[in-house]
């Protein structure tokens, strides 16, 4: 009798397991006989080659790690994420099972651990990828076309974290593992290996001509005064020399401004002098100026004014009075109750939510507030929130906010040619994204340090000036950080002094930076977007290249 208990108990119990473990999604079926030949291999291959003519023939043994180059992976599993993450975690629902988890990258470089991720679980597969259903993706690691994936910023994180430092000249074997992980309260549950493969990397460092390293003459017509300013030449071409050999990456131009005059012009990876620089974010800044002028001309009263003096909010989904009390003050310092947060990718007011919609000023005034945010008191970056300052200034100014822009604040500095982006309702796009020249984008930070006056001629009212150019609120988590109306704040220490500085700054490290107590605007434009080193790289040009050259006395 007891025989038969424990025969029917542990039938049971593996019954228990095997629908546990039964997967949760039908998969697609596997007929290519490339993928039925390598399943649980992560195969290398050069360029995007289409599954249904991939071949043996195409993986690679070896590879040329150029500085631009095309290094994907293809990886054959015998199962979908969605299933793996279901034999991990069988007790979650099928709609948190993908919110919870998905693939994790180990990195080896000659057998040694280098890098360890678990990528976001948002991150797809390419078209026709589903983790629900696929049992193969392809991905590129690096890329010489432009292209923009979520496993790029992977290996480029993997270089930050200690891949850069290994991968010296020679060559090496490069290792990925990868595994299903599930979050499960803040504890992470990494599951079986699923698929592995190894390639060699040759890594030759390209020989730099004298050209690329020598500081770049500054040409006629700049509209600028050269500067006779005696710097130390030696500090730019050991920057000129990063850039060129990539450790500094995605650079596009530096310009330096030393007391009012032109001291670097120097561009990079195809730019001119010619190139419309989309600088994303530090855009915004611009949304600032333009308010301080509508302001001294009347056309808009004062940041102080409230969003119920320009809109009807009971016509807008969640209204409450407190949204009534936002003030143009609360967006310029990104310190408004809306419950919007850029840096939370699951909050309503993310800017990602908003670009899809038709009607980008209804969805920042359809927004809840969040009742843990007090107006004025909570800084919180909010691009929804500038976009909503755009649209009071398209509504305010004669003839609109693009025309406005270009007759009182372009116009007097001689900028024209620019670019801007549009918002569905085709207005002049505050969030980010116009795109001018660097010598312009100059002018632009040079007419800050002046204090609004350019040519002799007040363009913004220096109170304004003083306003945007204030510890405005406190950026939290970060010592020593200020935000303005929308310029940043932030002290650079250098040889044991504090210099202070404003800057606008767009993704991608797209920085323009005045001084406060030194003679000197720097602008740095990059195209590394989204990747992790973008604001970091920028940093560095300023605090190890251009002070050391500029303060070398």
């Amino acid at each position: 009798m007891t025989k038969q208990i424990l025969v029917s108990y542990v039938l049971f119990y593996t019954s228990m397991i095997m629908a546990q473990n039964k997967d949760l999604y039908s998969i697609d079926k596997i007929e290519n006989d490339v993928h039925k030949r390598n399943i649980g291999k992560v195969t290398f291959m050069n360029g995007n080659i289409p599954l249904e003519v991939y071949k043996e023939t195409d993986f690679l043994d070896s590879y040329d790690l150029k500085l631009k180059s095309d290094l994907n992976i293809r990886v054959f599993m015998d199962n979908s994420v969605g299933n793996y993450l279901h034999q991990l975690a069988p007790d979650l629902p099928a709609e948190e099972l993908l919110k919870k988890g998905n693939l994790q990258f180990s990195f080896y470089i000659d057998n040694q651990f280098i890098y360890k991720e678990n990528i976001h679980y948002g991150c797809n597969f390419g078209s026709g990828g589903s983790k629900q259903t696929s049992t193969t993706f392809r991905v590129p690691l690096t890329n010489s076309k432009g292209e923009d994936w979520w496993s790029m910023y992977m290996w480029d994180r993997f270089k930050e974290n200690g891949g850069q430092k290994v991968l010296t000249d020679g060559t090496h074997l490069l290792k990925i593992e990868i595994r299903p992980y599930v979050n499960l309260q803040e504890k992470i549950k990494t599951g079986n290996l699923i698929a592995e493969g190894k390639v060699k990397l040759v890594i030759k460092t390209p020989k730099l001509t004298r050209k690329q390293i020598e500081i770049q003459p500054i040409q006629a017509n700049s509209g600028w005064e050269i500067s006779s300013l005696n710097f130390d030449k030696k500090k730019i071409e050991s920057l000129n020399t990063a850039i060129a050999n990539y450790e500094l990456k995605d650079i596009t131009s530096i310009v330096v401004i030393h007391d009012n005059k032109l001291l670097l012009e120097e561009y990079f990876n195809d730019a001119d002098r010619k190139t419309l620089h989309n600088t994303r974010s530090a855009g915004k800044s611009f949304a600032s100026t333009l308010m301080g002028i509508a302001i001294e001309e009347g056309y808009i009263k004062s940041e102080n004014q409230k969003l119920e003096e320009f809109y009807d909010l009971k016509k807008y989904a969640n209204y409450q009075t407190k949204k009534d009390s936002i003030r143009i003050k609360d967006l310029l310092t990104m310190s408004s109750s809306f419950d919007g947060s850029d840096s939370d990718s699951n909050s309503l007011g993310n800017e990602e939510n908003m670009y899809p919609t038709a009607n980008w000023v209804k969805f920042a005034l359809d927004l809840p507030v969040d009742k843990a945010k007090a107006n004025g008191r909570q800084w919180d970056y909010f691009t929804a929130g500038v976009v909503l300052l755009g649209d009071i200034l398209d509504k305010s100014v004669p003839e609109g906010l693009e025309k406005y822009a270009d007759k009182k604040l372009f116009a007097p500095l001689n900028i024209t040619s620019y670019k801007w982006q549009y918002t569905p309702q085709n207005v002049a796009n505050t969030a980010g994204g116009l795109q001018m020249r660097s010598l312009d984008y100059a002018k632009y930070a040079q007419l800050y340090k002046n204090n609004g006056i350019w040519n002799g001629k007040q363009i913004v009212a220096t109170e304004w000036i003083s306003k945007t150019l204030t510890h405005q609120i406190q950026i939290p988590k970060r010592n020593n950080e200020f935000y303005g109306y929308l310029f940043w704040n932030k002290t650079i220490l250098f040889e044991g002094k504090s210099y202070e500085t404003f800057y606008c700054a767009g993704n991608g490290g797209n920085h323009f930076v005045i001084f406060k107590t030194l003679p000197l605007v720097v602008i740095i434009t990059s195209k590394a977007f989204n990747k992790p080193y973008g604001h970091s790289q920028s940093n560095k040009i300023v605090q190890d290249y251009i002070l050391p050259a500029v303060l070398k006395n």
